[in-house]
């Protein structure tokens, strides 16, 4: 009897996935990596992502929970400039100024460095600390930064409140000015120095030339040389005023001649004739007379001389004439002497030539008034410059004498008085650009930063986890990409 051995059935087992037996480490194994569905690899990624995770974020961790709070307050001082200098210009006479080398101005030696070391310097920092009532241990020192190309100068203190850095701030900034003003007043009472006997004489001179200007003014009524050359420029401009106006009165007289002899009427009877025109009733009888001669001349050439018609229309035409004759006698006054020897011709182009007989009349005439009234007005400021040529000369002379004078006093002051009203030339003008800030987060720890650092790290070591799985995958694909370009 023949045993037959019974076979177990095989346990059912899972996906195929977790089925991949464990495999011995080899270096190509190691170098190339495996399958991607080989899930023995898994473990060992899981414990190199954990210990990766735990080498990035313990020290992070340990950082952001024993490290102090730590404010930082700023603030911004610029410099304008550092030049200084007393100057009086005088026109054609020349300069006298009064300058202080400033301490600063060689180009190898910078104000904002200087600057920058009394920020720094002990007994700015001890003056600060006595006046918030702490340590100068424990005031810390601030942090200066130059800006390059400018006259910036960024200043930042720190505190272990936002409060407390803007009090540390504030503080070494007016310790900093405090020293500045000292300084500055140290030199001044340097610098100050006598002199003040000669200063009262350059001002006894300036005063005594002053009087002796004032009183030749009031004597001329000549405020200065500069009013006598525009006086003598406005003379000229006269003289040729006259003499242009000269040549249009005797343009204008030509003009005039020329048209009444062409018209062989005066211009006084043109304007009478004119006016004969303007009147409506004048220029009706005109019309009518006009009328009249047309009938006789027509009566004229169909009938004799003492034909009826003819002998009518000759009285209509003479009564007529004489009707005009009389209502231009009672319009212009003349009497009829006068009256006949003015144009009585229709109005038309003579009329306009009338008109422009009386406009070059008119225009002459006024032209010939102005040119009198020049005449005189000319030779009154002729005599006038001529009385005011020798005291002009003299004023000139006084008024150059006190600009030389006053040039003198005022270069003694700005000798004297440099130190006053010079206190930027050794130690340059500073100002706050920007106040002392409040800040509203911790300077340190940087959480934000610290975070980001942890999160980048974390990321990255994924990512190169990552293609430790599927380099093989990566490295096979490189190795036969050459193979399937070829045809």
């Amino acid at each position: 009897m023949s045993h037959v051995a019974a076979i177990a059935p095989e346990p059912r087992r899972g996906p195929a996935i977790w089925r991949t037996p464990l495999r011995k480490i080899t270096l190509r194994r190691l170098f190339g990596g495996g399958r991607l569905a080989d899930a023995g690899r898994l473990p060992r990624y899981i414990a190199s992502a954990a210990l990766g995770a735990a080498a990035i974020w313990a020290p992070i961790t340990g950082y952001l929970g024993t490290a102090p709070l730590s404010y930082t307050s700023e603030l911004s001082l610029i410099l304008p400039g550092s030049g200084a200098s007393a100057t009086v210009n005088l026109a054609d006479i020349g300069q006298a100024s009064s300058y202080a080398n400033s301490a600063f101005a060689s180009n190898s030696i910078s104000p904002t460095e200087t600057y920058k070391r009394l920020l720094g310097a002990d007994r700015i920092l001890a003056a600060a600390a006595d006046s918030l009532g702490q340590d100068l241990r424990g005031m810390g020192r601030p942090r200066v930064d130059l800006v390059d190309q400018t006259g910036l100068i960024r200043v930042q203190m720190t505190g272990p409140s936002p409060e407390g850095a803007r009090a540390r701030a504030e503080a070494v900034l007016g310790a900093f000015f405090s020293e500045i003003d000292a300084l500055r007043a140290d030199e001044r009472d340097v610098r100050e120095t006598g002199g003040l006997n000669a200063i009262e004489d350059y001002r006894m001179s300036v005063a005594q030339t002053r009087d002796t200007i004032a009183a030749l003014q009031r004597e001329t009524g000549l405020v200065s040389f500069d009013q006598y050359e525009r006086l003598v420029a406005a003379n000229d401009a006269l003289r040729a005023r006259v003499e242009t106006l000269a040549f249009t009165v005797a343009q204008r007289a030509a003009a005039v001649d020329a048209l009444s002899a062409a018209l062989g009427i005066a211009p006084a009877q043109a304007a009478l004739t004119l006016k004969l025109y303007a009147d409506a009733d004048y220029t009706a009888m005109l019309d009518e007379i006009a009328a009249q001669t047309a009938l006789l001349a027509e009566a004229d050439a169909h009938f004799g001389a003492r034909h009826p018609k003819v002998t009518a229309a000759r009285a209509a035409v003479a009564a007529g004439e004489k009707a005009a004759e009389a209502l231009a006698m009672r319009i212009t006054g003349l009497d009829a002497a006068s009256a006949g020897q003015l144009d009585l011709a229709a109005p038309g182009a003579r009329a306009d030539l009338l008109a422009q007989l009386v406009r070059e009349d008119a225009a002459w005439r006024g032209t010939r008034i102005e040119h009198a009234a020049m005449s005189a007005r000319l030779a009154n400021e002729t005599g006038r410059l001529a009385r005011l040529a020798p005291a002009a000369a003299r004023l000139e002379d006084m008024q150059r004498d006190f600009a030389v004078a006053e040039a003198v006093f005022a270069s003694a002051i700005a000798r004297r008085q440099s130190s006053k009203s010079d206190i930027y030339a050794s130690y340059p003008l500073v100002q706050v650009l920007e106040n002392p800030s409040l800040p509203d987060r911790p300077t340190s720890p940087n959480r934000k930063l610290a975070l980001a650092a942890g999160i980048a790290g974390t990321l990255m070591m994924l990512m190169g986890l990552s293609l430790g799985w599927i380099r093989l995958a990566l490295i096979t694909r490189l190795l036969t990409m050459p193979s399937e370009r070829k045809p």
